[in-house]
């Protein structure tokens, strides 16, 4: 007696089949949730840090990290250091150098409670990038859009959102401002090395805009 062998029918195959799909179709909506929610993350890091920018000013009639008089206002549990009072916060976003007015910012807020934590480090975003501030080139000079003259780009106070994906650095460009690289509010810089230093750029703008192709990363800068 020979033993009969056994295979799927069509049916079993085609029931193997739409498992498999709806699984891969979970998988990635999953992975969209998981873009979405970082995009809303990254953009609530830079209304956040802009109200408690606000926040301190409305308070205290100076900015954090060139408040001048912080080291009489906070003693404990050791002393604040003070700011130069004026009007440039001095350092760039991704300094090392925690006595750079650009660090001492985060740890003013930090001490009037308007941002959560303690001591000078700068915060990340929701990809591991470095969040910080500085004003233009970090002495003033402008920076992102700037041309030949000096003009166009960002010479005030900026705040800047490091390592950002691609997809990512678009929605929030587009969400928040005009969705090109060198013009408007927010604006970007594409990083060959994580958390550069942001720089002058006097590409016209619209001629070299952001590129999705899935390896790009971008360092995003919104004006305050």
């Amino acid at each position: 007696m020979t033993k009969r062998q056994q295979g799927f029918t069509l049916v079993e195959i085609a029931i193997v089949l739409v498992i498999i799909g709806l699984l891969l179709g979970g998988i990635l909506k999953g992975q969209e949730m998981i873009t979405q929610a970082k995009i809303k993350n990254v953009i609530a890091d830079f209304s956040g840090v802009s109200a408690a920018y606000h926040g301190y000013q409305d308070r205290y009639r100076a900015i954090p990290g060139d408040d001048p008089n912080a080291a009489g206002r906070w003693t404990t549990p050791t002393a604040a250091i003070s700011g130069s009072g004026n009007g440039v916060v001095a350092g760039l976003y991704n300094s090392a150098l925690a006595t750079d007015e650009s660090r001492l910012w985060w740890d003013h807020l930090r001490r009037a409670g308007f941002v959560s934590g303690s001591g000078t480090n700068q915060p990340f975003n929701a990809v591991t990038g470095l969040i910080g501030v500085q004003t233009g080139n970090g002495s003033g000079a402008p920076v992102l859009g700037a041309d030949a003259a000096g003009t166009g780009g960002f010479s005030g106070l900026i705040i800047c959102s490091a390592n950002l994906p691609d997809k990512i650095a678009i929605a929030v460009d587009t969400q928040m401002d005009d969705g090109q690289r060198l013009s408007g509010t927010v604006r970007g810089q594409l990083q060959a090395a994580p958390n550069p230093v942001i720089v002058q750029d006097a590409t016209p703008p619209g001629s070299a805009n952001y590129a999705e192709t899935g390896t790009n990363t971008y360092v995003l800068c919104r004006a305050f």
